[in-house]
């Protein structure tokens, strides 16, 4: 059974691009595509979704752009039960310091106020990279006085501590890369790349992803049963 699957929401803009809209279009119905996912991903039983929303690197884009994506990201905060079921529990992981003070704000709120919601997580990266996040866990670590670290301490520091490592990974759009996302927690994912556009991703295309998961043997570094 799969339980997590991570998004890297790829896309947006040369989808929009082919319909000679502007790229905010695209992360409009992006966000239309992200609310679907999460509806569908509830109906196959997945217990946990993550989202490759902004990452440490996006801040390069275009002022305009980035004001879009932070303007969106503030109404997916205000109308969360409009995006996802009612009884989600919302994360966010990355750098959440470096976003405009009432997008920080509204993402502890968020997660304070679902905290004891049952049904699936949702995960949100925001001004989110791995190295940045490894860099934070290794400060924290020496904040702590350690000189010596374990595997264990350092998931102890990640973003991602308390939520369980992806079991497939998948990537729209054509781009065959993971782009700094979720480096230390994806070593063993199932990786996924489809030519799909993000805001076209449905649940055909789910249902694909799913498919080639469930034909594949994880051996974490191990053997197959067939050959132990």
């Amino acid at each position: 059974m799969i339980n997590h699957i991570a998004f890297i929401m790829d896309g947006n803009g040369r989808w929009a691009e082919k319909r000679h809209r502007p790229r905010k279009y695209g992360h409009r119905m992006g966000t239309k595509a992200l609310s679907r996912t999460i509806n569908n991903c509830v109906e196959l039983g997945i217990k946990c979704v993550t989202f490759y929303a902004f990452s440490t690197e996006n801040w390069t884009r275009p002022q305009a752009e980035v004001e879009y994506l932070f303007n969106t990201f503030r109404r997916f905060l205000k109308e969360i039960d409009k995006y996802a079921p009612k009884d989600c529990r919302v994360r966010f992981i990355g750098n959440l310091k470096q976003l405009p003070a009432d997008i920080e704000e509204s993402c502890y709120k968020a997660m304070a106020d679902t905290a004891d919601r049952p049904g699936i997580t949702v995960v949100i990266a925001l001004n989110y990279g791995s190295w940045d996040e490894i860099t934070h866990a290794v400060n924290a670590l020496i904040e702590k006085g350690k000189s010596s670290v374990t595997k264990e301490d350092i998931i102890s520091e990640l973003y991602t501590r308390d939520i369980p490592f992806p079991d497939m990974v998948v990537r729209t759009a054509g781009e065959v890369r993971l782009s700094n996302f979720l480096l230390l927690q994806s070593a063993y994912s199932e990786l996924y790349f489809v030519d799909t556009l993000w805001p076209d991703f449905d649940k055909e295309a789910l249902l694909k992803a799913i498919d080639h998961y469930n034909t594949r043997t994880r051996k974490f570094g191990g053997l197959s049963d067939k050959h132990a």
